[in-house]
């Protein structure tokens, strides 16, 4: 079959998964964490790959398992590991979730309230849960970061277009995932002044307040407080007869 005619797509979140042509595919632990490796990093020499996914073994050993790996994998998949410039990768017909997810994400921020992107999926997705390499933490968070940004600017974007309901849900899954990030409830407090609920938007800043000094010992920043109370409507009320 002619390469530009093949399909192939690998799932990295909430675990491995490996379809070409309709068909899964179940490769080995090394198989499954070098197609991981080089979805999430893109090409690489020889030695680096080697050196991160067997890093406790002799150089010549760790290119001898890739080169076991590899052939196992081209095996089952004809020409899924391309090595071409002294550099591995994946092959063109397969396509990544993790890179979809951060193509969209990309498409957001470079054009902010365009059309159909401003509906980003709620449900929390992990990269490679229980997968414990350096290499996948650091991803993890990577995207973990990528993904709050991108309920965060959504939230912003949907209220702008008057999509309050919507514009909150996301908002509030941004808090769920990580509830001591100001900027998520900044979009949460953001939200309900712009429906005109103040009481919503008080109670949540209290809430956020007794949080910060419970984990952290803290009080939230100026600007949070600020965006709260110039909107406040009693004006001859402080801010300490309110707080």
């Amino acid at each position: 079959m002619r390469e530009s005619l093949r399909r192939g797509r690998i799932e990295l979140f909430d675990g491995f998964r490996l379809q070409v042509e309709g068909t899964w595919i179940h490769p080995v632990t090394n198989g499954q964490r070098l197609l991981a490796f080089l979805s999430l990093l893109g090409p690489a020499p020889r030695t680096v790959v080697a050196g991160t996914l067997w890093s406790n073994v002799p150089e010549n050993r760790a290119l001898g398992s890739l080169r076991t790996t590899m052939w196992r994998l081209n095996h089952a998949v004809p020409g899924l590991i391309v090595a071409a410039r002294g550099q591995l990768a994946l092959a063109e017909f397969v396509r990544v979730d993790v890179t979809e997810f951060v193509s969209t994400a990309g498409a957001r921020f470079r054009h902010p309230g365009g059309t159909g992107l401003h509906s980003p999926e709620l449900r929390l997705r992990e990269l490679l849960p229980g997968w414990d390499d350096d290499w996948v933490i650091f991803e993890r968070d990577r995207l973990r970061q990528l993904r709050l940004h991108q309920l965060e600017a959504a939230a912003a974007d949907l209220c702008a277009l008057g999509g309050y309901a919507m514009a909150l849900d996301a908002a509030l899954e941004a808090v769920r995932s990580e509830p001591l990030r100001e900027s998520a409830r900044r979009a949460v407090i953001g939200v309900h002044l712009a429906e005109g609920n103040f009481a919503e938007a008080l109670r949540e800043y209290k809430r956020f307040r007794a949080l910060l000094a419970e984990q952290l010992g803290v009080e939230p920043s100026l600007d949070l407080t600020d965006l709260v109370f110039r909107r406040e409507p009693l004006r001859n009320r402080t801010k300490a007869a309110l707080i």
